[in-house]
């Protein structure tokens, strides 16, 4: 077991805490410019009080900042692996290189899109509200309850489409995987070279012992 030091505890909540201030500028920069944009164009949007505009942009501060900081966490606990542990990483990070490398254009996109599920949902209603927001707003014969139940039902429509089509892939994806599942034995490699570094740290112990008269 690895003993964590000082340096390397500050060294990580350092990390974390840049990690989060990316995600807060970011995302402000991209959340703030929208409320006052909304606020100049939209009349019902500035109709609303100032602490739910406040709270709309918290929302999409807040999982950024989450998010940028739990990543840089991250990023330097990888950095500051050693022995078996990084070993097994940089074994791990070879073979999906690999892997990607062999895959085609379409297996590239499918597989991207597989693991970024989520992203492509939240986005694409995101988008789809924009769009038909946009796009029922030039209609002067509704009223704002009517445009507004207009756009959701649309971003409903096309979000139930994307989830469709995910399911569809996830489904897909996981039939590939069990047909070309293989054994993993990445433990046999592991176990192998913490036994090397047990030796080694069994030799150099040896060679510094005082040699008795």
């Amino acid at each position: 077991m690895k003993i964590v030091s000082q340096e390397e505890i500050d060294g990580h909540a350092n990390a974390t805490i840049r990690g989060a201030a990316e995600g807060v500028f970011f995302s402000a920069a991209v959340a703030i410019p929208a409320s006052l944009i909304l606020n100049r164009r939209w009349a019902y949007y500035r109709s609303l009080p100032l602490s739910l505009k406040v709270l709309g942009t918290v929302l999409v501060v807040a999982p950024c900042l989450s998010i940028q900081a739990e990543r840089r966490g991250l990023e330097f606990d990888r950095a500051h692996w050693t022995g078996a542990g990084r070993m097994e990483l940089d074994r791990e990070a070879a073979e999906e290189e690999a892997r990607w490398k062999s895959l085609s254009t379409k297996d590239k996109i499918a597989d991207w899109g597989s693991r970024h599920q989520y992203s492509i949902i939240l986005g694409s209603w995101v988008l789809s509200m924009v769009v038909a927001g946009g796009i029922v707003a030039r209609d002067r014969h509704q009223t704002l309850p009517q445009k507004v139940v207009q756009v959701r039902m649309w971003a409903q429509g096309l979000t139930i489409g994307v989830l469709i089509a995910a399911g569809a892939l996830t489904h897909s994806q996981r039939q590939a995987t069990l047909q070309n599942r293989s054994v993993d034995h990445s433990w046999r490699a592991l176990l192998v070279e913490q036994a090397r570094e047990d030796e080694e740290k069994r030799v150099r112990l040896n060679n510094h012992s005082p040699v008795s008269a």
